[in-house]
């Protein structure tokens, strides 16, 4: 399994000789700007706030979980030997990079593009002044790394075997088809020209072919596509007192689903959930959050009130002090983002979705 998300911002860094151990902590100052680094040295080196080792090897092989990437400076061979019984897959082992004792190469050992060991060595090598040696097969014939601008842009939605198509279908050199209409992916002209099929609309997409779609709607039918959302929506909920955690997720997938312009709204694309403040301690709408992994931001009656393109309500005005509750929260979390889903009501609850600007 992989590493727990709370980890992926931790950064292990190993040193071995006494020499290796002097370059581990000129990485971890420069490193640790935005990771969480760590020195690890054979304990007869350790200094106080280090933590000391009495064999690489073991240390590694037990900690390697336990974070997001892993700086050896050492032998190539020595991180192989130690890593090798603890591997599992591409896309859940953490990063890792051999730096040689001099600093003269950086190394992405392990998981360049999805671990992010690529842009690891390249950082470890700027730091050392040496050169970051990268042998994954669209850096080596200067192809556009999907995964990595992905990651990049802050995209969602991953999908590691569609993207291992989307790379075999580059190397091939396949035209592959991309929507894209904001360009958020972060291709270059000369990239979006040489490598892909620009679709100018939704209804060009085929299923049948390799393609990347980076939007947060739709398409209908992905087929052999990789679909990148960018984390745009926002849900305004209202609800019922007693209204169940499903009973929200409910009324949240039918608005996804069914105001969508024919195409579904992507649950992926969700940036956060909305109510009336009044809903603060409500036990459903805080376990759908939850489940969804979701902030939480509650707006006043008077706040809600205030949003003019929010369908009024009569009913909702007399219980709540605002005209409208699952729009206007929709509206406000977006920064005033265009409605995409109207209110849409399953049982004792409602949702809207609205799609923020940027």
């Amino acid at each position: 399994m992989g590493q727990p998300d709370d980890n992926r911002g931790r950064l292990l860094i190993w040193g071995l000789s006494p020499a290796g151990v002097e370059l581990a902590r000129r990485l971890s100052r420069s490193l640790g700007q935005g990771l969480k680094a760590e020195v690890r040295v054979p304990e007869r080196f350790a200094k106080p706030g280090e933590t000391g080792f009495a064999s690489l090897t073991e240390s590694l092989r037990k900690d390697f979980r336990e974070a997001g990437g892993h700086v050896v400076v050492a032998a190539a061979g020595v991180a192989v030997r130690a890593i090798a019984p603890v591997l599992e897959s591409k896309f859940t082992d953490p990063a890792v990079v051999v730096c040689d004792p001099a600093g003269k190469f950086a190394v992405s050992l392990l998981s360049g593009h999805v671990g992010g060991a690529n842009d690891l060595a390249r950082r470890a090598a700027k730091v050392l002044g040496g050169q970051a040696v990268v042998t994954t097969a669209s850096d080596a014939c200067g192809l556009p790394a999907v995964d990595e601008l992905a990651r990049a842009a802050g995209l969602d939605g991953f999908d590691p075997m569609a993207a291992r198509r989307i790379a075999c279908a580059l190397l091939e050199e396949q035209a592959v088809q991309l929507y894209d209409p904001e360009e958020l992916l972060g291709l270059s002209k000369k990239q979006r020209a040489e490598h892909f099929t620009i679709l100018s609309g939704p209804e060009q997409w085929s299923p049948k072919r390799p393609g990347v779609w980076v939007h947060w709607r739709g398409p209908a039918d992905l087929g052999e596509g990789l679909a990148l959302r960018p984390k745009r929506l926002f849900a305004g909920v209202g609800c019922r007192r007693g209204a169940s955690k499903q009973d929200i997720l409910d009324a949240l997938n039918a608005a996804l689903e069914g105001q969508g312009g024919g195409l579904r709204l992507a649950r992926d694309s969700l940036a956060g959930l909305a109510s009336i403040d009044l809903k603060r301690s409500e036990p459903g709408l805080l376990e759908a959050a939850a489940e969804l992994g979701l902030g939480l931001q509650f707006f006043t009656a008077e706040a809600l009130d205030q949003v003019p393109n929010a369908q009024p309500s009569a009913r909702v005005k007399r219980y709540t002090g605002t005209k409208s509750v699952c729009e206007a929260a929709a509206i406000l979390a977006s920064g005033g983002g265009a409605l995409l889903a109207a209110k849409t009501i399953r049982g004792p609850a409602t949702a809207a979705v609205a799609v923020s600007s940027r």
